[in-house]
């Protein structure tokens, strides 16, 4: 039975007062002690003075800007970004050895986090038909086994080609290449599950599904709105941009259920003053708003810039369409409505609106918090109406910020990682490589498991990532996968999905951005683009964990040997020999990239056009920015039930599970935790500290959903809301409950039941154990505890 418990026991897990604060010198302490645990004092120092340095390696924990290369520190890196670093360039050796003594269903009975102490994956290894166990393989046999199952396809379709967001630019435009020469769009990716509403939203309304702001927008401010996201797990080095705002004179408006430390108060480790002294106050404002509630806000919001008069009319005469139905719309919206769906306050929101009013230059920020909804792509529209009716596209210290996660999501779509990549992309790849690439749109994930779970898809490759973990509705996902033909997983080390495979499965070990990559024509680097459309170099230090890896280039361009052979004259060897080859095609076939070579070299690389940004132009079909209106969509939370929202823990990336610390919400030593208001714990009839399940059922389907055994936990969130960690929760997503129009799983807004742990119709199938028995040897103790 799999263990989706946390590794160590429950009954020693600790509830602690939540942080006001964070990073400082316990953040220091923290990642110097993991560095060295993992990687031992030398490999430390080899790897974290060369992190987001200039001519070092870009992290792997999040795609926030790095500062000019003259303004950044000798150790510029947070807390997360050490531990990402040291997980991949630990010591720890996942040999055919340890394949040999681990059956692949006694792995699956393991933790994630127990998986991922296994350390670096050393060989080629693959699972036969019928196998029980993964055997190594050679490199050669590897590639022709692909080619002959991608070869069998009853069409190029039945293949599916997914990407996490950590592949560099060189690898995502190999992998796209190869995946339309051999003739399909199925290119799912990780950002059809986070920022695809974003992307949808932005391309309708602007023209382009990025950030319109540079990093020194964000410190010229006036006003920063962060609205769903919390910077100081998520992407901790936010904390410093936003301080040095602050200390420019900007305020920061905060806006998400649960009040998070990194919103309140920020010891920056850099400075004296957050190493010993208070720490910079961050958020000026704060609405602790119910989930799901932001796109009544934001058009309440709307309505009293209008009633105010606060609109940029030159902007909004000259540069959009669309304004006097937005405005007909807002200006009658039902403020009833707005405070039941927000759960707050007239006043509360007429004071945001007012420092919008107020503000010259306002930046908005957002992350997961808004696009993991049925509404989202709406919600996201009504953040974009509040920019351009107050003429913060184009302009100094303002406009849109989406933040990413994985540190080259953006990257990867610009490379063409995407099923419905644009026209004039395709017409590029057909001018440069001499055949025409299919031109149907492809999957994207949810349509991908779907394929798998209806027979329509038998070939499954993964560039990274963990993909099953990161799925919604893991159950459907888990025999969606196993019905397939072959899966094929590039990784670095043992995760959930090398353990759910199809018939044949094989796990090519691939170079970390930790290590070096040298080919044949010599030593090479890689490329990667941040949150703010800045493309850089990058290029590891250390020797790599095993003389049989090979590069993710490696990999791809060897498997589309072994099946396209000649196939449209590609030269794929010329690629993997030199990479500046890949680069040379990037810069002929990608907008934008003209003396790509060259301009990536530079310090702290380019900044990729951005027509809103950079001229105030839209390639939108008006040719104009688009105002949008949209009805407020308030999600029924039924009597005895609560609106839940899966979020991460301070200690993971992901679904990589660092430790079983989350220092800033109070819990140590386990992650099986529903963070609940103290009112409806009593009205729900629990106490703080009882174990419940939790348990959903979707009106679409009637699936019976759970997550077993969970201890309740007192926070302050809104009334009606709920809060739990993924992917433990995963299994509570359904696969068809989706945004509308980007499809991406609607994670954030799960309506749950809590029953008595042990008691859901689905408590037997996972979770919690009836013998406890940690992972990590801890013994079991007759009673939880519970430190307050």
């Amino acid at each position: 039975m799999r263990r989706t418990d946390s590794d160590v026991d429950e009954a020693d897990l600790d509830i602690e007062k939540p942080k006001t604060h964070a990073a400082g010198p316990v953040a220091v302490a923290v990642s110097m002690k993991r560095a060295l645990g993992h990687m031992g004092p030398v490999r430390t120092a080899q790897t974290l003075l060369k992190l987001n340095q200039a001519e070092g390696f870009d992290c792997m924990s999040c795609a926030w800007p790095d500062p000019d290369p003259g303004h950044r520190h000798a150790a510029e890196f947070c807390e997360n970004g050490a531990k990402a670093v040291a997980e991949e360039a630990t010591t720890t050796r996942a040999t055919p050895e340890f394949f040999a003594q681990h059956s692949i269903a006694e792995l699956d009975a393991h933790t994630e986090h127990w998986l991922g102490q296994q350390g670096r994956i050393t060989h080629p290894m693959v699972k036969r038909p019928g196998g029980t166990h993964y055997e190594p393989i050679e490199w050669d046999d590897a590639f022709r086994l692909i080619g002959d199952q991608l070869n069998s396809l009853a069409t190029p379709d039945e293949a599916l080609f997914y990407t996490s967001g950590r592949a560099s630019n060189e690898s995502a435009f190999v992998y796209q290449l190869f995946a339309r020469a051999f003739g399909t769009n199925n290119l799912p990716d990780c950002s059809n599950m986070c920022h695809e509403s974003t992307s949808f939203a932005l391309q309708e309304t602007i023209g382009i599904g990025k950030a319109s702001v540079t990093l020194d927008d964000v410190y010229g401010a006036e006003l920063i709105v962060l609205a769903g996201q919390n910077p100081g797990t998520n992407h901790p080095r936010m904390l410093s941009a936003l301080e040095k705002a602050k200390q420019n004179g900007a305020k920061i408006i905060s806006i998400n259920p649960l009040r998070e430390a990194g919103l309140l108060n920020f010891k920056n480790p850099q400075t004296p003053r957050g190493m010993v002294g208070p720490g910079t106050d961050l958020s000026d404002y704060h609405l602790p708003i119910k989930i799901n509630g932001d796109l009544a806000l934001f058009q309440a919001i709307g309505s009293l810039l209008l009633e105010w008069d606060s609109i940029d009319h030159e902007f909004v005469q000259t540069y959009t369409a669309g304004f006097d139905e937005w405005r007909e719309h807002v200006a009658s919206v039902d403020w009833d409505v707005v405070t039941g769906a927000t759960g707050l306050t007239v006043e509360q929101i007429t004071e945001a609106a007012k420092m919008l009013r107020d503000s010259k230059a306002t930046v908005f920020c957002w992350a997961m918090g808004l696009t993991q909804h049925r509404n989202a792509v709406a919600t996201i529209k009504e953040v974009t109406n509040l920019a351009l009716a107050q003429g913060n596209i184009g302009k100094p210290g303002a406009g849109l910020l989406p933040v990413r996660g994985h540190s080259n999501v953006q990257g990867d779509r610009t490379m063409g990682i995407w099923e419905r990549v644009p026209e004039h992309f395709l017409d590029a790849i057909a001018s440069e490589f001499g055949f025409d690439p299919p031109r149907k749109h492809g999957l994207d994930t949810i349509d991908s498991i779907r394929a798998m779970r209806d027979g329509k898809a038998q070939f499954f490759l993964g560039l990274g990532g963990n993909f099953v973990q990161a799925t919604p509705d893991s159950e459907v996902t888990f025999e969606a996968m196993r019905k397939l033909r072959m899966t094929v997983h590039i990784s670095t080390k043992v995760n959930r999905s090398h353990l759910i495979t199809g018939e044949t499965a094989l796990i090519l070990p691939t170079l970390g951005r930790t290590e070096k990559d040298v080919q044949k024509s010599g030593p090479q680097w890689i490329s990667v683009e941040d949150s703010t459309c800045s493309v850089h170099s990058s290029k590891g230090p250390l020797k790599p964990a095993s003389e049989h890896l090979r590069s993710e280039i490696s990999i791809l361009t060897g498997i589309a040997e072994a099946t396209l052979g000649d196939r449209h004259g590609i030269d794929w060897k010329d690629m993997r020999e030199n990479y500046s080859n890949i680069r040379t095609h990037i810069a002929r076939v990608v907008s934008g990239c003209a003396g790509y070579e060259v301009n990536v070299r530079r310090p702290g690389g380019f900044v990729l056009p951005h027509p809103p940004r950079d001229s105030r132009t839209f390639e939108t079909p008006s040719g104009k920015a688009q105002f949008s209106a949209s009805p407020i969509d308030v999600l029924h939370v039924p009597d005895g039930h609560l609106l839940l929202q899966t979020l991460r823990s301070h200690d993971q990336f992901n679904t990589t599970i660092y430790g079983m610390s989350d220092r800033y919400r109070g819990i140590e030593g386990g992650r099986r935790v529903v963070f609940v208001h103290r009112e409806d714990i009593a009205a729900l009839g629990y106490r703080d500290g009882d174990f419940v399940d939790l348990v959903t059922k979707w009106d679409d389907d009637d699936v019976d959903r759970s997550a077993s055994h969970f201890r309740i936990v007192e926070y302050d969130t809104p009334r009606g809301c709920a809060a739990a960690y993924y992917p433990e929760t995963n299994p509570l997503v359904p696969l068809d409950s989706t945004a509308t129009d980007s499809n991406c799983p609607t994670s954030k807004s799960v309506v749950i039941k809590l029953v008595p742990a042990g008691t859901s119709a689905t408590a037997d199938k996972g979770g919690h154990q009836d013998e406890m028995r940690s992972d990590e040897g801890h013994k079991k103790h007759p009673q939880p505890h519970h430190l307050s």
